[in-house]
């Protein structure tokens, strides 16, 4: 499990690519501190395996599911990706509960600049719209945010200066892909009346 509060940033310095999964090698530092084989790091807000690692470099395996649900395939040497390590029993939830598991990709639609905020609008997958909701929680890019505005097919985050200067959310272009994780309680509440209204 994660929370949506970005350790570091990480750089990219290699996506190996074959017929239906990729490797993926990133420069990181605080989030290899302590790092074991198997431990969880999130990219970009997707629940990544370490499969390998040295004092400088980690490495994951990204399977089909990954680079089909995910920005992650796109990828090059050099880009800058958001680190989060998973959260330890012990840990302070400083965001919101996220799991690491990506529901879809948005786009950035527009960016408007404030005197030290900046609104980012969002484009959204429609099956996703109905868990989002305004003062509601989601993850853009692993990044724990909460939603100013929501339609039918967007949204809309406030991103303060911490968030524009420590994530990679203060570079990102319009047209540019957004990894998008929904609130799980949200979808945990859906299946659990759904299965009610069945079950009466």
């Amino acid at each position: 499990m994660f929370t949506g509060i970005v350790t570091e940033l990480g750089i990219v310095r290699a996506l190996e690519t074959s017929a239906d999964a990729a490797r993926l090698t990133i420069a990181a530092a605080d989030v290899l501190d302590g790092v074991r084989l198997g431990d969880s790091i999130a990219v970009n807000g997707c629940c990544l395996t370490v499969a390998a690692f040295d004092g400088e470099t980690w490495t994951a395996d990204l399977m089909a599911e990954t680079l089909k649900r995910t920005s992650l395939g796109a990828l090059a040497p050099g880009d800058r990706v958001n680190l989060e390590p998973a959260l330890p029993v012990t840990g302070r939830l400083g965001g919101h509960i996220v799991q690491g598991h990506v529901d879809g990709v948005g786009t950035v639609l527009a960016r408007t600049p404030g005197e030290r905020w900046e609104v980012v609008e969002v484009s959204l997958p429609a099956d996703l719209a109905r868990y989002v909701v305004v003062k509601g929680s989601i993850a853009v890019d692993g990044v724990s945010l909460t939603v100013v505005d929501a339609g039918a097919d967007r949204f809309a985050v406030s991103l303060i200066p911490e968030t524009l200067a420590r994530t990679t959310l203060g570079a990102r272009a319009v047209g540019e892909q957004v990894n998008l994780e929904t609130d799980v309680l949200a979808r945990h509440v859906e299946r659990l009346l759904a299965t009610t209204a069945v079950a009466s």
